[in-house]
């Protein structure tokens, strides 16, 4: 079953011809995932990222993650739920460091359309136009993500 139309729905991927979508598509592999069960964890290597086919997504973050106590002091906190369309983890793309968050199945079922990094860079370096389109998109993504994160912390100190 081709997900160019799922593709074509998401931020990263506007403006790339079906033909650039289909190639997209052929590297992409379909996963489920049950309630609760961790799509990724915080502090893992990042290699992937995923597009939402069904389900919601639930962003969450563990203050305990950056301390050395060992005391689970904190339990892990909500900051996004995210549902079909969306995608989440893109910062694999350029950065293959640490997940600065982790990502679980917050339904009944999710599926998800995860798209390994080395491959779709790959992709990008054989089609410099591709490319050129996608890191615009994603900058232009990351720029609305870090504006409503400034608006959080904001409304956090008021």
């Amino acid at each position: 079953m081709t997900n160019v139309f799922i593709l074509e729905q998401i931020d990263i991927f506007y403006d790339l011809s079906t033909k650039q979508l289909k190639l997209i598509d052929a590297i992409t592999e379909e996963k489920s995932f049950g309630r609760g069960e961790v799509i990724f964890e915080e502090n893992t290597p990042s290699n992937e990222f995923c597009i939402i086919l069904d389900g919601e997504i639930e962003i969450q973050v563990d203050p305990d993650t950056i301390g050395d106590s060992g005391q689970d002091n904190y339990k892990p906190t909500t900051i996004a739920v995210l549902r079909r369309g969306q995608s989440f983890g893109e910062v694999a793309i350029v950065d293959p460091g640490v997940r600065s968050a982790s990502a679980k199945c917050g339904s009944d079922g999710c599926k998800l359309l995860v798209i390994n990094r080395e491959k779709f860079l790959n992709l990008l370096e054989e089609d410099l136009k591709m490319g050129y389109i996608v890191m615009r998109n994603f900058a232009a993504d990351l720029a609305l993500k870090i504006r409503q994160t400034n608006m959080m912390v904001r409304e956090s100190l008021m």
